[in-house]
């Protein structure tokens, strides 16, 4: 879902803010990924740019465009990954202007898309379990 163009550089920089104040484990479980260079451009790619434009069309889209945007952005979030993003919804920083005017309900429907956790970031039932798990 790429619709408009918005500069990575400054997206990059908010979540890098965004991490600084990320309480423990969160802060630990994010930094460690993101020094990973496919998981921090899979993350932006998939996870931050998607959620802006959310946020920056869902001002103005119809109902309809904005249920189709939203059932056609397939993912999942870590709870780290949840902490880092919530604040580009709810208001913080960079995003300010182009969260004014979201509709509350759009913005609780992005939300509660945030809250849909991967399966691999349960805790592991045994230390078995942990040792298989693959990140």
């Amino acid at each position: 879902m790429k619709l408009f163009s918005f500069p990575t550089a400054s997206l990059e920089k908010a979540i890098f803010k965004r991490i600084a104040t990320l309480p423990s484990p969160h802060k630990e479980w994010f930094v460690e990924r993101w020094q990973q260079k496919p998981y921090k451009k899979a993350f932006i790619d998939n996870k931050a740019l998607p959620l802006v434009t959310l946020v920056a069309k869902g001002k103005t889209w119809d109902d309809a465009t904005f249920a189709e945007a939203m059932q056609d952005w397939e993912v999942a979030f870590y709870e780290a990954e949840a902490e880092v993003l919530r604040p580009l919804i709810q208001g913080d920083g960079l995003l300010q202007l182009m969260q004014k005017n979201l509709p509350p309900e759009r913005a609780q429907a992005l939300i509660d898309k945030l809250k849909l956790r991967r399966e691999a970031a349960q805790p592991p039932s045994s230390p078995l379990a942990a040792e298989t798990t693959i990140d």
